[in-house]
């Protein structure tokens, strides 16, 4: 049987573990957080004293991180001690130049690779309703089909690996930009006077309609939920990595741009670990309006 390590156990990963050793799977979990640590523990999952002992005793290593800095540090760590045969997974979401650098040095050390990066919210992860980019060789996609399986409700194989992240990148972006978007568009409707269960109606009823403004909106900002699911922080983060890969591919984004700048505003103003549709009410004060809400 697998033995799986999992190493991130923030926001996603902690639901994303759970799931799995719900599943029955025997699992080892590292995080500097010791609180998910000892949640997951409470499950039945054993605590690794660090990196290392993880990837040593892992012979499935999952890695659910912040960004390419972190990811390629515990990467580093991991692939020193796996032994060859083993599998990584990176879940998070970085640039292309990480994911491709991981997956040749796996390569050279005889470990396979997936880069599986993650759609939905916190709070799908939770329910093991995650959808998945994965991007690997056909027999690396069967070896961790079972954990996304135990993870999530859809799978999307994109191709060798590399194409994930991709796959992921092009994802976020629209769902980052429609929030300072849909922020805008609110905010005037609010300088307007309009009723916003009635432009809402209206926007929903034509092709101006989007995922954000009809499925998560309702659910966060237009309840007053500003709490953490996805932080505006990691979605500037997000941006900056959109960016910083469609200069190298020589793709104009001219959009991702000025939602970048709009994202970095917010972050000065210090709203960093609010949800990024918390960007309507960012909007909103710099219009001098009242940020609309949902009866």
């Amino acid at each position: 049987m697998e033995k799986i390590g999992f190493i991130g156990l923030g926001n996603m990963g902690r639901g994303m573990a759970s799931n799995i050793r719900r599943k029955q799977f025997a699992m080892m979990v590292y995080d500097l957080n010791p609180k998910p640590v000892a949640a997951l523990m409470e499950l039945g999952a054993e605590a690794a004293a660090d990196v290392a002992a993880l990837g040593r005793a892992s012979s499935i290593a999952i890695t659910m991180l912040p960004g390419p800095k972190e990811v390629s540090a515990t990467a580093a760590t991991l692939l020193e001690h796996m032994a060859p045969g083993s599998l990584l997974i990176d879940m998070s979401t970085v640039d292309p130049e990480t994911t491709d650098a991981l997956a040749a040095t796996a390569a050279a050390k005889g470990v396979g690779f997936v880069d599986a990066p993650v759609g939905r919210l916190a709070a799908h992860a939770d329910r093991g309703e995650s959808l998945f980019m994965v991007g690997a060789s056909d027999a690396d996609f069967a070896r961790a089909k079972p954990l996304l399986e135990a993870m999530g409700t859809t799978i999307h194989h994109c191709g060798g690996p590399g194409s994930g992240t991709r796959t992921k990148l092009v994802n976020n972006y629209p769902a980052i930009i429609l929030c300072q978007l849909n922020a805008e568009a609110l905010s005037l409707s609010q300088g307007f006077g309009l009723n916003l269960e009635t432009t809402l109606e209206v926007l929903h009823g034509t092709t101006a309609t989007n995922g954000q403004l009809k499925v998560n909106w309702p659910n966060k900002v237009l309840k007053g939920d500003i709490a953490p699911g996805f932080a505006i922080d990691l979605a500037h983060k997000d941006l900056s990595l959109i960016m910083q890969a469609a200069n190298a591919a020589r793709v104009p984004l001219p959009v991702a741009a000025a939602a970048r700048e709009a994202f970095s505003a917010a972050r000065a103003q210090g709203n960093g670990a609010l949800d990024f549709s918390a960007m309507l009410d960012v909007q909103c004060r710099v219009a001098g309006v009242k940020p609309p809400r949902l009866a």
